[in-house]
């Protein structure tokens, strides 16, 4: 089927301006996907400007000519004050990857798989092979073969809606060929070819206007602009590499056919992509990409290995966050060698100094690189990196530039008997900034300014944390403009954003020359107030507690429940906290403990920044084994070498003395005899948790809902009292027999008690669907707090599909189809209160 095949079938009318519209639209359709999909243009320039200057008049004669997906459509709608926030019924999950760059990364990948599907060496995995491409996620959504709307990935849950910046993408089709399913969700990536960037960079360097920085960075700035015609002025393309939410179209039962079908449609899809068989296949592909990577059209940052079988796929299943069954596979990053011409100082957020190597200009991992982090004092020393040397520099993950090494054969003969690099002899002891002194805590390798938010560095880095799209969001305050407001003494700590008028931003001068207009200052003031109510683990991320990211602030949320609870914690609370350890634990205590952190929260607070909160799991991932082992590993940890009071203590013993005893009353007072070892263990335990640090943790967990009284033969089949209520009054069983079950078994028996089949599951699962991600986040903290588990798909298994606003029509169908019930918010929590599923 030739082009023409493709696009035709436009129907005939009794009008001849609409027929000829119709043929137009038909016609620059064929043309648009032959030239930027196929590389084979059919006609010139100045032929195409004609066809489309002849259906533009036509359009305007005749406004009902005007179809959604018209060529002429492609010029993007008027400039917007804010994206609107779009929520995926389908999560765009991120991929796994390898960071070790070494080929066997594609065979340890391999052996995950056939170790997850119980396969043998003798039955080899096919997969598809495809490039990692360097852009920006997209998801574009097409109802009746019509694209109706564009968003990027965000966190995977919430993207925002770039609709108008990607019609501008010639490459993208408005309607599809040859299908027109109700609904079809195709996922890619928008990028940026190296020829074109070029192109694009030399025409702005003659205009005396501003080039892109990189490809990557131009693409994914180029869709997030609010003014589409920004946008369009950019060289964008786009390839498909996936689909979303699907209805109405039958999804081919492998991959690789997936995309050949996604390709039919004329949507573009990287022909550079290979069926392989096997970890030897994967490899291979490996290696041929690794050599090409410099010779290709475009960017790439390694590849991408899905299982080709759909079956499998869906038998691998996914992870927490990530599939199983895909892999990306990094590439090392390109390094280069330039000369060192000096070495500077930076001051980070939380006031670590970092040496940074003014270099010789050098062109690597697609950008011109002029500085190149040392990291900090002691790895400065141990690569003796001189003033004057000529060094090996990389970007670190395609993004930091780093010195790798000093290239010892190059270095100037007067360097040979210089002085090694010495950060505090370099500064004199104190902040290249503020002049305040610099410390360096024992055992650590940073030097920190002691300014804290006094120091301008720290206090313009701690607002621009603060304000970052994954904290308080407060969009459009860039570092130009807080950079302005530091300098200019117009607020010295996040909470006085709160404070600030239309009179304090008008004509503010930037850093370019340019200055805040009214429109500019309108939308800064808005977003501003906009932030002040944000879900508690944005809030606490915005803080910039040393060693808190995204996930940790998220276990904080939820394990506190609320900012009070959290402000008033106690040393080693923190550390009960999966995942977190005890530098972290103290790092956040100390954070709450210090009076400047203390009263900018409270200033923010006064400011009236109000934090959601939700209720505290404290209590449901609490026992007293935890604590037991926490307070060894905290002995053992803060203890000179072979000193703490509880070295030699193994964990056998105290989770023997966990079983039997059931509080820390008991601990201190047992009353069942224990083994003289468990004896031994208990009077160093309880000598620990009876004095000041670990006493107030006890008396904390209480206050978050921490409950002793349960019988501690398997402190994880406690149940709710909730629960227990329930059963009581729709059962027999007695207050033994509920000791021994789990909420999980709990709702089990109440669920298959609501059913005259008597259906009976191992673990009762319920699925969250078409909520945004605060209200998500509620709702599946009331769930897995009664001891049901959360899952991201519908399954058999499923006992209950909870379905908000949003919900996509995908998962409510295959609800329907297997007869799993579905209810909104106010079903589950009658469900949550009552134990009834809702009929």
């Amino acid at each position: 089927m030739n082009t023409k095949d493709l696009f035709a079938g436009a129907a005939s009318s009794a009008d001849p301006d609409e027929e000829r519209a119709r043929q137009l639209q038909d016609q620059l359709r064929q043309y648009d996907y032959a030239y930027y999909n196929l590389d084979s243009p059919l006609v010139t320039d100045g032929e195409y400007d004609l066809l489309f200057g002849e259906l533009k008049e036509l359009e305007e004669k005749h406004p009902h000519l005007v179809l959604p997906d018209s060529p002429t459509q492609r010029v993007g709608g008027a400039p917007l004050n804010e994206f609107a926030k779009v929520s995926h019924s389908v999560p765009m999950l991120s991929i796994l990857s390898d960071t070790s760059y070494q080929k066997e990364a594609a065979q340890i990948f391999d052996e995950s798989v056939r170790k997850e599907l119980g396969l043998g060496e003798s039955k080899p995995v096919e997969y598809c092979a495809e490039l990692k491409f360097d852009g920006l996620a997209i998801n574009l959504r097409y109802e009746h073969g019509v694209l109706v709307q564009a968003a990027t990935r965000g966190d995977g849950q919430i993207g925002e809606e770039v609709t108008e910046n990607v019609k501008t993408i010639r490459g993208v089709p408005l309607r599809l060929v040859g299908v027109a399913p109700k609904l079809l969700e195709i996922r890619g990536e928008v990028y940026i070819n190296a020829a074109d960037f070029d192109e694009y960079n030399a025409k702005q360097r003659e205009q005396g206007l501003v080039p892109l920085i990189n490809p990557r960075n131009g693409a994914a700035g180029s869709i997030r602009q609010l003014d589409p015609g920004v946008s369009k002025s950019r060289p964008l393309s786009f390839f498909a590499y996936g689909v979303g939410a699907v209805d109405g179209w039958r999804i081919p039962g492998n991959h690789s056919d997936l995309l050949g079908q996604i390709a039919a449609m004329s949507v573009p899809v990287c022909e550079l992509r290979k069926v392989v068989v096997g970890a030897s296949g994967l490899v291979a592909f490996y290696e041929e990409y690794l050599g090409k990577r410099d010779s290709l059209p475009f960017g790439i940052d390694g590849l991408v290995y899905k299982v080709n079988d759909r079956s499998l796929q869906e038998k691998l299943g996914f992870r927490l966050t990530t599939p199983r069954w895909a892999f990306a596979h990094k590439f090392p990053p390109e390094e280069k060698e330039t000369t060192v011409v000096g070495i500077a100082v930076q001051v980070g957020r939380t006031g670590k100094l970092t040496p940074v190597a003014k270099l010789a200009p050098v062109f690597v991992g697609g950008v011109t690189v002029t500085n190149a982090t040392l990291h900090n004092d002691l790895e400065a020393r141990r690569k003796d990196v001189r003033v004057g040397d000529v060094v090996i520099v990389r970007r670190a993950g395609d993004v930091i530039p780093e010195v790798v090494s000093v290239v010892l054969a190059k270095r100037p003969v007067g360097l040979m008997a210089g002085e090694a690099f010495d950060l505090y002899k370099l500064l004199n002891g104190k902040c290249p900034t503020c002049k305040n002194p610099i410390s360096r805590a024992t055992g650590q390798v940073d030097w920190r300014c002691t300014g804290g938010l006094n120091c301008p560095d720290q206090r313009k880095q701690a607002i621009t944390h603060f304000a970052q799209r994954t904290a308080m969001d407060v969009d459009g305050l860039g570092t130009e403009i807080v950079d302005a407001l530091v300098d200019q003494g117009k607020i010295k700590s996040p909470a006085n954003l709160y404070e600030l008028e239309a009179a304090d931003l008008m004509g503010m001068r930037l850093a370019g020359g340019n200055s805040l207009q009214t429109l500019s200052v309108e939308k800064l003031l808005l977003a501003i107030a906009k932030s002040k109510n944000p879900p508690l683990n944005k809030f606490i991320f915005g803080l910039g507690i040393q060693h808190v990211g995204e996930s940790t602030a998220k276990s904080l949320a939820s394990f506190f429940g609320s900012l009070e609870n959290l402000k008033k914690t106690s040393r080693w609370t923190v550390f009960l906290i999966p995942d977190i350890g005890i530098e972290v634990a103290i790092a956040i205590y100390e954070f709450f403990s210090t009076p400047d952190s203390y009263a900018v929260v409270d200033e923010l607070i006064r400011s009236g920044v109000k934090p959601s909160g939700l209720k505290p799991i404290a209590a449901d991932v609490m026992t007293f084994e935890k604590i037991l082992l926490a307070v060894k590993a905290v002995d053992l940890a803060m203890s000179p070498k072979k000193q703490g009071a509880l070295y030699g203590v193994g964990d056998v013993p105290i989770r023997a003395i966990a079983s039997k005893l059931k509080t820390p009353g008991d601990l201190l007072h047992p009353k069942i005899p224990l083994s003289s070892v468990e004896e031994g263990a208990r009077l160093k335990l309880s000598q620990l948790l009876s004095s000041g640090d670990w006493l107030r943790t006890i008396n904390e967990l209480e206050s978050l809902g921490v409950s002793w009284g349960f019988t501690p033969k398997d402190n994880e089949r406690r149940m709710s009292a909730k629960l227990r209520k329930i059963l009581l009054s729709k059962s027999d069983f007695s207050d033994e027999q509920l000791n021994l079950m789990s909420d999980a078994e709990g709702w089990a028996w109440v669920y298959a008690n609501q059913s005259p089949s008597q259906r009976r599951i191992k673990s009762p699962e319920i699925c969250f669907t078409g909520f945004g991600v605060t209200e998500r986040q509620e709702l599946e903290s009331q769930a897995t707090s009664v001891g049901l588990h959360v899952v991201t798909s519908v399954t058999k298994g499923l006992m209950l599909l909870v379905a908000g606003s949003n919900a996509g029509p995908a998962k409510l169908e295959k609800a329907k189809a297997t007869g799993i019930t579905v209810v909104d918010r106010s079903g589950f929590e009658r469900f949550i209160d009552t134990g009834k599923i809702p009929q």
